[in-house]
Order: structure tokens, then C-alpha cells, then sequence
């Protein structure tokens, strides 16, 4: 492989006309698509096999135009103090609310709250209910806003109005202010790493070059394959994550082999060829991790992965394409500034002495911070085994207590109508009202369906936690009736969860009885299934995506045991990270820190996706690392030496990767949404773990205790195994044209 990304890499350079044309035409191609393509809104959600969903697809088929899993929005009226909604001035105008609302093309129903008793004991709060005929992550941006300015009216008569319901869930997106800052924080980054403007253009530029072309891609496909926002969005995050790191690490090594004294062209060859194999393998860990996501059987999810794995794709792509390409046209300027003023003096003294290698070699034997720390944990491997270890398990003990669900209004900021909506129905009507339960009973086989009906709502009524219970309300046929239950407790309480497992419990004794079938369905009993797809899936997607990689790792490092660190290593970041987002999102530690105003459930996806992400990320960093140490035992030098210099070539390459990373992720953290926040400080922490502990601390102690046996692998199966040359051991037959030609100022020493 590294023969023929070397050879890809010297063509791309000569070629380089031609190579950026092709990619400025794809990224006008793909933007012309994109700004021309049909509207998708964001795609729907299902979740297959699960009972929930079973009782929507019912209610489709029995109750045909009542748009079963249809959103519902919620306007929640407050009398001043002093009066009530039961007044005739304050009845009329929540009437003329009512009104309104009615006139939307995608509504079906709207309520009102004087005929269905959604008024409180005291009469301060009265709240009415839209039914839309479209799920929320389907409605249109007019619906949302029309429901979102229904209640100016009713506000303008003095009435407190909030608006709430999954209508306006789909409706909040992460706005841009994240991924500026993160783009900012890494050119800081790379300017200080790189010491040239130039040289850290390069990644920036490529890097959206990539996104713009994947995430474009996305919106051109985004009506033909139902894919929504949060598919850009994710494609975008990681898109932009790989695409930087990858081009900082072939532009790293195409400047240290400047310094060896290799003309342009032959570094850029080098550089694609041995950085590029890394870059290779790294991206196909994240593609695994990605397209892995499919194991779940969510289709949004899915889709989520395939096209964040896409955007992946095309960063590797580019990496091994365009930047030897864009090195071609940087030509002197990608050298540090301090390089850019040597004298022509020194220039012509470089050209005199033959021994120039030598003293190459010298300044680059010279001690970097990578070196001296790689050194320091050599000569103490136990120690900072032992430290690494304890530490990230320490942070760890949290996730034993991790509760798992999905953010409602309640979890939503208190300057949000969603939230003050939330809070007025609980004061009102008690916490259960935010999240009733539907109730399906299929009485289809059952001799007295009216009957069934009945014994299934009493039944109810006797299970704790239960404060409502409604009549049955058959369909035409007769033979399906929904009944709404109340709970006690808000929805995401682990007791409303309790309660629905009550209810499934119960319907076997249903169906023994009464030979129907009794449904949990609503947002809530959606949300709790969901979450335990979710959990279900996470042992055989771990095993899957862990076990694919660690594959891929034996073929890359030709060993056994370095991959069975690299994994191990990833589970105890991973557990770690679980472990602060329970800190601080459950149980509220330094939540004030970072803006977390309501403390609950972690994000049923929050696992799952971790997991998915941080690992095709963490293998990014075991690559890049320990594929140049691999390199340099390959060519002679002992275990130990080894590890240093994997460390001073690549450890402040790496560690600026891992800031770019956690850049661009821990922007998210400012986002008002508890998802979205949650999703950007879990990412952030887990790269800072993985990269700073597990790949700077544990690893090279991990190696030098094991010496040479930390590289070896059995004879039967080292020759069962393809010879992937990652570490470049084909290219060292050019060493020699390599050294020997090119211009003066090409054999200019540049300094990393």
C-alpha cells in the first residue's frame, strides 16, 4: 500500500492542475445540486420491532386518517392573579386561539379545553391540544410557527401563553456558532503547531472543501432517502473533525521529509505514502464505527452513520489527493517563518557540506517536549500505568449509575416557551400530563370487544402511579379502542417507566381474559422503547465494531497484543467519559460550568453513539502514534527507542489533532439544547481522555513494558496476513534518488 499511495501521491503533485480541478469541479457540482434540490424536511422515525411501534402501525390500519403518530402541540393558558380561565373575557379569548389554530393545513384537531375538562381545579391554567397529521420531524416550518405565534393574542389580552409539545422538538437545530468556533480554535492550533499560515491553511482548507462536498452531497439525496438536518449535522461534525486531522498529519510528514533532505515531489510521495497509510487505516476505523450504527435497525440512525461514513470517505480521499497537490503550489511558504528568513548565507553553506544528513539527523535527534516525555514514562512504565488507569477508572464509577432516556420539555432550558409550558401543566395538572400514555386494545378476537374494553380501563385504574384513566374510544369497526392514561410522575421518571412496564405486564392477564391485546404507545412509551433498542443493541455493536478494527489493527501493526491495547485502552476512555457525563448531566456536578440548567436521564443514543464515534476517533490517534514507532522497529532501533521517536515525530502532531477535535466538538457545549450540549461535552471529553491519558500516558507505558513481545505475532499467521506496508518499508529503495536530487531549495531542513 504504501508503494502505491507513495506513487499516487508524487502523481498528484505533478498533476496538480488537474487534481484541484477535479475537486473544485465536484464541490461546484455538488453545490449547484444542492441549492437546486427539492426541500426534504427532516426524515421520520420509526423504530421497527418494537411494541410501540407495533401499536402506531395498528392505529394506522384500524383508525385510517386519525394520523396516529401525528405530533401534538400544546398552548398552555395562565390567568393574571386574581382571575380565571373560566372567566367569559378569558373563555373568549382562548376561542378565538382555538380558532386560529384550526385553519392549518396539517392540523387535524384542535381541542377545546372548556368541552374536554383541560382546565385546573383552581381554574388559573387551561391548556388545548393540536393534533397534526404529520410527525413532528415531518411538519412543515409554517405549521411550527403558526402554532408557535397562535398565543400573541391571548398574550396581548394579559394572559400567560407558552407553547409546548413534540411539534417543536424537531424545530430546534444547532445553529452554526459551534462549528465557527471550533474552525477558529483550530487555526490557532495549527499556526502555533505548523508555524506557517500557509501550511495550516492547507487542512482548514481541504477539511471544508470535503464537508461542503458531503454535506452537499447529503442535501442533493436528502429527499430521495428521507434524511434530515440531524444527518447534515452529524456528517458536518465529523466531516470536519477527520478532514483537518488527516491533512495536518500528511502535511507533518511532508515537512519532516523536507528536512531529511528530500526534494518536493519525493516528499510529497513519502509523506502520502507512509502518513497516508495511517490516514487510510485510521479512516476505515471510523467507517466501520460509523456504518456499524446500522446494527442498531433504526433507520434514522442508519442513515445518520452511512452518510457521516461518506463524508469520511471523501476526507481520506482528499487528504491523498489534494494536499499533495495544494503542497505543489504552497512551494517555500510551507515552511516555518523562522525557515523563511534564513540568509542565503546558510543557504550556500547547506550546499557545501556533504555531511548535511548528518547533521540533519543531529538536529532532529535534538530533545522535543514528545521525546523527553516519552522518555519519562519509559523509565517509569508502572507508575504511569497504574496512574492512567486508576484515574480514568476512578471517573468512571459514575457510569454504574447510568440512567438512560430522552430529553422532553422538561430537560429544555427555563427561558424556553417549551419549558415554561412544562412547568405550568405540572403546577396545573400534575407532572404526568406532560407525558400520557396511549393505550391500544385490539379486540378483534375477542367475542364482547365493548367489554374488553372496559375490564382493560379498570384494570388500569388499579395500577400504581395511575391518576387518569379515560373511557375507551372505539373505532368505527368496533374492534380497537385507544384509552390515555395520566401518570403521576413527569415522563422521563424512571417511576412512568415503571408504569409502563405495568401495563405490559398486565395485558398477558388482558389477553388471557379477554382474548385482546393490549398496546403501550405515545411519545413516552416511544421514547422508553427506544431507549431499550438502544441498550439492547450496544453489546452486539461493540462486539461488531471492536471486533472488525481490532481485525483491521493485526493486519496494520502485524500484532496481536498492541491491538488488544488500542481496544482496551478505547473502553476505558469511552467508560470514562460515560462516567463524567453522569457527573455532571445526571447527577449535576459543575453542571452551572457549562450551562446545564435541568439534571436527568443520559441521552438513550449518548452510549451507543460514544461509542461509535469516539472509537473510529481513538483509533485515529493509535494509528497515527504507534504506526511510526511500528515504522521505527521496522527499520532497526530497539522497543524502546522506538517509542521515542514514534513520540518526536508525532506526539505534538497528535496532541494538536486531539485540541482541533475537542475544538470543534466542545463548541457544541453553547448550544441550548440539552442534547445537543450533552452530545459536544461527551465527544470533547472522551477525545481529551483518549488522546491525553490513554494514547500519550498508557500506551508507551503498555509498550515499554512489553518489549519486543508488544510486536510479535505467530508465524502461521503473519504469513496468513497481507502485507499492507503501512510502516514504508517498500519505499526505502528510493532513498537514495530521493536524497540526491532536486533543487537547494528543496533540501532546505524544515523544522516541525
Amino acid at each position: 500500500m504504501a508503494t502505491f499511495l507513495y506513487n499516487l501521491g508524487r502523481l498528484a503533485f505533478r498533476r496538480r492542475h488537474f487534481v484541484a480541478l477535479i475537486w473544485v469541479a465536484l464541490l461546484t457540482l455538488a453545490g449547484v445540486g444542492a441549492a437546486s434540490a427539492p426541500a426534504a424536511g427532516t426524515t421520520s422515525f420509526s423504530i421497527p420491532g418494537t411494541e410501540a411501534q407495533k401499536a402506531f402501525d395498528l392505529l394506522e390500519q384500524r383508525f385510517p386518517g386519525a394520523s396516529a403518530d401525528g405530533a401534538t402541540g400544546r398552548i398552555v393558558f395562565k390567568a393574571p392573579d386574581g382571575q380565571k380561565m373560566t372567566d367569559a373575557d378569558n373563555k373568549a379569548t382562548v376561542a378565538k386561539t382555538v380558532k386560529a389554530l384550526g385553519g392549518g393545513t396539517e392540523v387535524v384537531s384542535v381541542t377545546d379545553p372548556f368541552t374536554t375538562n383541560a382546565v385546573s381545579k383552581d381554574g388559573s391554567v387551561a391548556y388545548t391540544s393540536v393534533k397534526y397529521k404529520v410527525p413532528g420531524m415531518e411538519l412543515a416550518d409554517s405549521t411550527r410557527e403558526s402554532l408557535e405565534a397562535a398565543g400573541d393574542d391571548a398574550r396581548a389580552a394579559g394572559l400567560t401563553v407558552d407553547v409546548g409539545g413534540d411539534a417543536l422538538e424537531a424545530g430546534a437545530e444547532p445553529g452554526a456558532a459551534g462549528e465557527i468556533v471550533g474552525i477558529a480554535i483550530a487555526a490557532v492550533v495549527l499556526v502555533i503547531t505548523l508555524g506557517s499560515i500557509v501550511a495550516a491553511g492547507l487542512p482548514l482548507l481541504t477539511a471544508i472543501i470535503g464537508v461542503g462536498i458531503g454535506v452537499s452531497t447529503i442535501t442533493v439525496l436528502a429527499k430521495a432517502l428521507d434524511l434530515g438536518d440531524t444527518t447534515s449535522t452529524l456528517a458536518l461534525m465529523i466531516g470536519l473533525a477527520v478532514g483537518i486531522d488527516y491533512a495536518l498529519f500528511i502535511v507533518s510528514r511532508y515537512r519532516n521529509e523536507l528536512a531529511e533532505g528530500r526534494d518536493r515531489e519525493e516528499a510529497a510521495g513519502r509523506a502520502t505514502g507512509t502518513a497516508g497509510s495511517a490516514v487510510v487505516f485510521a479512516g476505515l476505523t471510523v467507517v466501520i464505527a460509523l456504518a456499524g450504527l446500522a446494527v442498531v435497525n433504526v433507520p434514522m440512525l442508519t442513515k445518520m452513520g452511512l452518510a457521516a461514513a461518506g463524508t469520511v470517505v471523501i476526507a481520506v480521499l482528499i487528504a491523498l489527493t489534494m494536499i499533495p497537490a495544494m503542497l505543489g503550489y504552497a512551494g517555500r511558504k510551507i515552511r516555518p517563518a523562522g525557515e523563511k528568513r534564513k540568509s542565503s548565507k546558510e543557504r550556500t553553506s547547506s550546499k557545501e557540506h556533504t555531511s548535511s544528513d548528518a547533521a540533519t539527523s543531529q538536529k532532529q535527534a535534538k530533545p522535543n517536549m514528545g521525546t523527553r516525555w516519552a522518555s519519562f514514562v519509559i523509565r517509569r512504565p508502572v507508575a504511569v500505568l497504574v496512574l492512567g488507569v486508576v484515574g480514568l477508572g476512578a471517573i468512571a464509577l459514575p457510569a454504574t449509575q447510568l440512567e438512560l432516556g430522552l430529553p422532553d420539555d422538561g430537560s429544555q432550558p427555563t427561558s424556553t416557551t417549551q419549558r415554561r409550558a412544562y412547568d405550568t401543566l405540572s403546577e396545573g395538572f400534575g407532572p404526568g400530563f406532560n407525558g400520557p400514555l396511549m393505550i391500544v386494545v385490539d379486540a378483534k378476537d375477542s367475542d364482547d370487544p365493548t367489554a374488553a374494553f372496559g375490564d382493560v380501563a379498570d384494570g388500569i385504574k388499579g395500577l400504581k402511579d395511575v391518576v387518569t384513566v379515560t373511557p375507551p374510544a372505539p373505532n368505527k369497526a368496533g374492534d380497537t379502542a385507544t384509552i390515555t392514561v395520566i401518570p403521576n410522575s413527569k415522563p422521563s421518571s424512571t417511576q412512568t417507566e415503571d408504569l409502563v412496564h405495568a401495563i405490559r405486564d398486565k395485558g398477558s392477564d388482558f389477553k388471557a381474559e379477554t382474548d385482546a391485546e393490549v398496546l403501550v404507545t405515545g411519545t413516552t412509551a416511544m421514547n422508553i422503547d427506544f431507549s431499550q433498542k438502544l441498550n439492547d443493541a450496544l453489546v452486539p455493536y461493540l462486539a461488531l465494531v471492536v471486533g472488525l478494527a481490532f481485525l483491521l489493527l493485526i493486519v496494520v501493526f502485524r500484532s496481536i497484543l498492541v491491538p488488544l491495547k488500542a481496544a482496551l485502552g478505547f473502553l476505558l476512555s469511552v467508560l470514562a467519559a460515560l462516567g463524567a457525563v453522569v457527573a455532571v448531566f445526571q447527577w449535576g456536578w459543575f453542571s452551572g460550568l457549562i450551562g446545564v440548567e435541568e439534571t436527568g436521564p443520559i441521552m438513550s443514543m449518548m452510549p451507543i453513539f460514544m461509542v461509535g464515534v469516539v472509537f473510529g476517533l481513538a483509533m485515529d490517534y493509535e494509528v497515527f502514534l504507534v504506526t511510526r514507532m511500528r515504522e521505527a522497529y521496522v527499520h532497526g532501533e530497539t522497543p524502546s527507542q522506538a517509542v521515542v521517536t514514534g513520540f518526536r515525530h508525532s506526539a505534538r502532531v497528535v496532541v494538536a489533532a486531539a485540541i482541533i477535535m475537542m475544538a470543534v466538538f466542545g463548541g457544541f457545549i453553547s448550544s441550548g439544547e440539552s442534547m445537543i450540549k450533552m452530545i459536544g461535552f461527551g465527544l470533547a471529553i472522551a477525545v481529551f481522555f483518549d488522546a491525553f491519558v490513554v494514547r500519550m500516558a498508557i500506551v508507551p507505558a503498555v509498550l515499554a513494558l512489553l518489549g519486543k513481545k508488544a510486536w510479535w505475532l505467530p508465524k502461521w499467521l503473519d504469513r496468513a496476513l497481507p502485507n499492507v506496508d503501512v510502516e514504508g518499508e517498500g519505499l526505502r529503495a528510493h532513498d537514495d534518488p530521493a536524497k540526491g536530487s532536486g533543487s537547494d531549495e528543496d533540501r532546505e531542513l524544515v523544522r516541525v
